[in-house]
């Protein structure tokens, strides 16, 4: 039951279980004290017969004094007592109506039989208790106790009886005012012991409540719940010190709120992956990048032939001890293949471990950390990884080294050219004139090669460093495109290529250009074009209106029928010193190489963009996007 389960309940049934023990002794006590006061006062006949002796003795010498009885009624009455004095012929010589009516008027006969007066007057004492069961004219629950003596007169002989009569209902009145007496203090006392309980649901089990009500508030989230203060006694310092602790820990969820924010951004701002991994190895957080990782590494096909599994699993390991098998939890994601030993080992050795990743055709710096139960223990709960991807460095720093290695060979050739033609004319090896002619024509062509090659360094360099000086100005580029037409025009012939052109109606305008730089990208790529195209073969030039970033703009596209480009090589065409094919190197044309790097920062510069299709065998095809508004 409820009333169990409350402090004013049990306080409740405790005071009224006291008051009921107390109540309970009293009663005892009262009832033993009147029980013995009772049992006396009923056991008193024999003073009452001794009192009969005495007044029938004093009555012998005033017989016939009615006020002699009178006074002795009044004394008897004092003690609820009452006297009657019977001659033996049953004649009364004392009325009961002039006696008074405190006890009642009874004559002789109301109270012995005519048999036990006979008996009395003989000599014979008698006394009795009498109630409503012998004379109908008591009332209910009265009881008298009767005492008859002879009476004697001066000469000694017995004249008559003298009868003394006691109420008993006194004593009887006084016991049933104990009892009512008795069931109202209980009453009142129950009463007030549960207006106490009300009392102390007022001012105790109320705030206790109102307590457990906003401990419930605080569970579910709501910090800013407080207690009303309405007292000053020790539930009033216990709601101010729930009010204390509400505040603290209000003030404490804020601050962990703001750290957490704080961590939060952080790690989403990060550009690094991070992924926290559980003791099991199994994904329990991660930032966007981290989680994009995870997703993208998820949806690899590790079979146990791939190089890459091979790469980043133990030797003798299956694939299924890694838990790469179908996962029970859908909560919680495996751990990537390629960070298995890195993350075995910052296990095992309780460690920090990074490493680089080559996963597909990305390089990833991994950096991995242990996670600790706590600060003073050493069980390890999991680990953090950081990734970064720096296939950008690893592809820069190869491009440095090719670079280096490129210009070292290009440069190494015609050096190596120039010192054997130089010492041959030298030592005076040719013969003839034509023979020298010959010679110094070498020599001199590849001091130009080496011209145009410092040429072009220069001026990709000065590109990329931002240093290039472009005039913008209008530019009217089907113009341009009609000038290097003418330009090429007598090379295609005497090639036998065809060179064609098709210009709109309407003139091609580009508001902002540096024309001298965009001859510059039309003739590195037709050059190209020339250089890999064979005889009968076509080169088309075309040029068109077309839309960019959803503004105008103007398509320049250079097509030719020639060699094609491997699709392997095609997007790293337009990376300095790169060489898809060797046959497509040098031969007499003395490429350098720079010529497709130079096109691109050039039209990066206008703010264009410029991409190349290619089937191998038959032929590429440079498209350029030039946005005719500047940005």
């Amino acid at each position: 039951m409820f009333i169990f389960r409350s402090v004013v309940g049990k306080l409740w049934l405790t005071i009224i279980g006291l008051v009921g023990v107390v109540l309970l002794i009293l009663g005892l006590f009262l009832v033993n004290y009147m029980e013995n006061y009772f049992s006396q006062a009923k056991d008193q006949t024999a003073n009452i017969e001794k009192l009969a002796r005495n007044f029938s003795e004093e009555a012998s010498h005033h017989m016939y004094n009615e006020q002699f009885y009178q006074l002795s009624n009044e004394l008897l009455g004092f003690q609820d007592a009452k006297m009657l004095v019977i001659s033996k012929d049953m004649k009364e010589m004392t009325l009961p109506s002039t006696l008074g009516n405190t006890l009642g008027g009874f004559h002789a006969r109301d109270l012995y039989t005519d048999i036990e007066l006979q008996r009395v007057f003989a000599g014979e004492t008698i006394d009795k208790s009498i109630n409503k069961s012998k004379i109908g004219r008591l009332k209910a629950g009265e009881e008298y106790l009767v005492v008859a003596v002879p009476l004697k007169n001066l000469q000694g002989s017995i004249a008559g009886a003298t009868i003394i009569y006691q109420s008993l209902q006194s004593l009887e009145a006084t016991q049933s005012y104990m009892l009512r007496l008795f069931i109202y203090v209980s009453i009142v006392g129950f009463l007030m012991t549960t207006f106490f309980a009300f009392f102390l649901f007022a001012k105790i089990t109320r705030p206790l409540q109102q307590l457990k009500k906003a401990a419930d508030f605080i569970t579910r989230g709501e910090y800013g719940t407080r207690v009303p203060i309405i007292s000053k006694d020790e539930i009033g310092e216990l709601a101010k010190t729930f009010n204390h602790m509400g505040e603290k820990m209000q003030e404490s969820i804020r601050e962990l709120s703001q750290e957490k924010e704080h961590l939060s951004s952080i790690l989403h701002s990060m550009t690094d992956a991070v992924i926290t991994l559980d003791a099991n190895g199994s994904v329990m957080l991660t930032n966007p990048q981290g989680e994009k990782i995870v997703q993208e590494w998820s949806t690899i096909e590790w079979s146990e032939d791939d190089e890459e599994t091979k790469r980043y699993r133990k030797p003798d390991t299956a694939l299924g001890d890694w838990g790469l098998t179908s996962y029970s939890n859908p909560f919680l994601v495996p751990i990537p293949v390629p960070l298995i030993p890195l993350f075995e080992a910052v296990v095992d050795e309780s460690s920090e471990a990074a490493t680089k990743l080559h996963v597909q055709n990305g390089v990833w710096s991994v950096a991995m950390t242990p996670l600790y139960m706590s600060e003073q223990s050493e069980e390890v709960r999991g680990a953090v990884a950081v990734l970064r991807n720096v296939t950008e460095e690893e592809l820069l720093d190869k491009l440095r080294k090719d670079f280096v290695a490129n210009v070292s060979h290009e440069l190494r050739t015609p050096i190596s050219m120039l010192q054997g033609y130089s010492e041959a004319l030298l030592d005076d090896i040719p013969t003839t004139p034509e023979e020298r002619m010959e010679l110094v024509q070498v020599i001199h062509d590849e001091s130009l090669r080496m011209g145009r090659l410092v040429r072009d360094l220069l001026d990709l360099a000065r590109m990329e460093a931002g240093h290039l000086e472009l005039v913008f100005r209008e530019v009217e580029v089907d113009s341009l495109i009609r000038r290097m037409h003418r330009k090429f025009s007598v090379l295609a012939k005497e090639r036998g290529i065809a060179l064609s052109m098709a210009l709109p109606d309407e003139p091609l305008i580009l508001e902002r250009g540096d024309e001298d730089r965009l001859e510059q990208v039309l003739t590195n790529l037709l050059d190209n074009a020339f250089r890999h195209t064979a005889s009968g073969a076509s080169i088309a030039v075309k040029a068109e209106r077309a839309k960019y970033k959803n503004k105008p703009a103007i398509r320049i596209e250079v097509s030719d029928q020639g060699q094609g480009i491997p699709a392997n090589d095609l997007p790293f065409i337009f990376e300095r010193f790169y060489k898809a094919d060797k046959a497509r190197t040098r031969g007499s044309s003395g490429g350098t190489g720079l010529g497709l790097a130079i096109v691109r920062n050039i039209i990066e510069s206008h703010f264009g963009i410029v991409t190349a299709q290619s089937v191998l065998g038959q032929g590429t095809t440079f498209t350029i996007l030039l946005p005719c508004e500047p940005n």
